[in-house]
């Protein structure tokens, strides 16, 4: 038999539902004077239901607007490359614990360690969270931003980037961008800047950034902006992918 706090429970979890469905209050109400315990738990669990198959399908959505070049995740990831900072553990990056901090992450290293693997894993785990998430190479971005100042979509891009929770630039520094290019990747980390959370790949040391970006100045006024709430994760050894296509050739 229900008791009227099991009653008083039961609707209130169909209000709380009701109100994450957007429904009206009404049913909550129709509930609290008609419904039986079967009804009651019957609609709870149907509530729950479209609201389980509607995050579901947003997390689906996040990440195929992320653009990922391919789907990766930490499961099964090794760190036999990596060096984290004392004051970041694993457990920090793989609960995506910096991004609601707006901190950044400078993933530093030769090529094929595994730093875009690690990128493309928290930005999954960022959409499965519900984070905007959004993954580009620094040359796509900067032909991007380049595209939409001629088409005169420019600050309708830079709004969209604005409100993302996670931005993720790969490949930074792999290819010399010029100075248009470099004034307008600045402007995208400086609307960044405590605001959002950035992923940097790259196998340039930070004294080497103001040739690729030709200005030393601006160079400088990036790493500030990305190291002041930031952590700095370094990749070292060979690179996986030569390292298995020498053991297809010997195996």
């Amino acid at each position: 038999m229900m008791t009227p706090k099991m009653k008083e429970d039961l609707c209130t979890q169909i209000l709380n539902a009701s109100r994450q469905l957007f429904l009206s209050s009404k049913i909550s109400e129709v509930c609290q004077e008609k419904g039986t315990q079967k009804q009651l738990e019957f609609v709870l669990e149907l509530m729950n239901k479209e609201l389980t198959l509607r995050d579901e399908n947003r997390r689906k959505r996040l990440i195929k607007r992320a653009g990922f070049p391919t789907y990766k995740t930490f499961e099964g990831y090794s760190y036999q490359h990596v060096k984290l900072p004392p004051a970041f553990s694993r457990e920090e990056l793989e609960s995506l614990e910096f991004v609601p901090g707006q901190k950044n992450l400078v993933l530093y290293g030769p090529v094929g360690v595994g730093k875009t693997h690690m990128a493309i894993a928290a930005g999954v785990k960022a959409c499965n969270l519900g984070y905007k998430t959004k993954f580009y190479t620094v040359t796509e971005l900067v032909l991007k931003l380049a595209e939409s100042r001629k088409n005169g979509t420019l600050e309708r891009l830079l709004r969209d980037l604005r409100s993302l929770d996670l931005l993720i630039l790969d490949e930074w520094g792999y290819v010399p961008v010029d100075k248009d290019g470099s004034q307008l990747l600045f402007r995208v980390i400086s609307d960044s800047y405590e605001s959002k959370s950035l992923i940097l790949t790259t196998n340039l040391e930070f004294s080497k950034w103001g040739g690729i970006f030709t200005d030393d100045q601006m160079a400088a006024a990036m790493i500030d902006r990305l190291v002041h709430h930031g952590h700095l994760l370094i990749f070292e050894g060979k690179s996986y992918r030569m390292e298995h296509a020498l053991m297809r050739q010997d195996a």
